[in-house]
């Protein structure tokens, strides 16, 4: 697959800095982010923007901001089937992503934790132009673990998922496996630094959050 060209030398240099979470399904991404927004990090104050729960909002009919019957209509397909949003799409995505950093009121001292955002090199190719990712945290957890944490809602942020079938999390470690876990190498290869937590069964998003307070942020 083609990737499209690296965009970051066009975007402005007020973007936000961020911090990117990676990691499979189940493996705690939304309460280390929710984590990280109640306690901050490294001195800095956190704002934790978590994509699947935005589009999941759309669907409920409470986006952010307006969306268009047809984005909606994407959503709920893309939810459905657990696909990723496709580069000609992006645009929703962006728009969702900008109307979070307005809403918030995030300046120059807030660390922007994404989460779901980007998913593939096309994603991060563009969402260079709203943010500057400063490091990714690589969330490492096995397929069982994954399994386990799920039906334990180990996390405790699954609660009313209709998507946690086990057949549907295999598939969706695979789609991991084959578009997302590439990112660790896209961001390596343009200097960004990649923190490795190893997440357990019963891990918990404070364990998560004061491993990475320990932690320098990489050069």
């Amino acid at each position: 697959m083609t990737m499209p060209a690296d965009e970051s030398r066009d975007a402005g240099a007020d973007r936000p800095e961020a911090l990117l979470l990676v990691g499979p399904t189940g493996a705690g991404k939304t309460p280390l982010g929710e984590a990280l927004q109640a306690r901050g990090l490294w001195g800095r104050a956190c704002a934790h923007f978590d994509f699947g729960r935005t589009l999941r909002a759309c669907v409920r009919g409470e986006a952010p901001v307006e969306v268009s019957a047809r984005q909606c209509a994407l959503v709920q397909r893309m939810l459905e089937t657990d696909a990723l949003l496709a580069d000609e799409d992006f645009p929703l995505a962006e728009r969702l992503v900008r109307a979070f950093l307005k809403a918030r009121g995030t300046n120059a001292d807030t660390l922007i934790v994404l989460n779901g955002l980007p998913r593939h090199g096309g994603q991060a190719a563009r969402m260079a132009r709203l943010v500057r990712v400063l490091a990714v945290v690589q969330l490492r957890c096995t397929e069982p673990t994954v399994l386990a944490r799920v039906r334990r809602d180990a996390g405790g942020d699954r609660r009313g998922r209709s998507d946690d079938a086990p057949a549907r999390l295999r598939r969706k470690l695979d789609v991991y496996r084959e578009r997302t876990e590439p990112l660790l190498d896209y961001y390596r290869d343009r200097g960004v630094g990649v923190i490795p937590l190893d997440v357990g069964t019963e891990t918990t998003a404070e364990a998560m959050r004061d491993a990475l307070e320990r932690r320098r942020l990489p050069c």
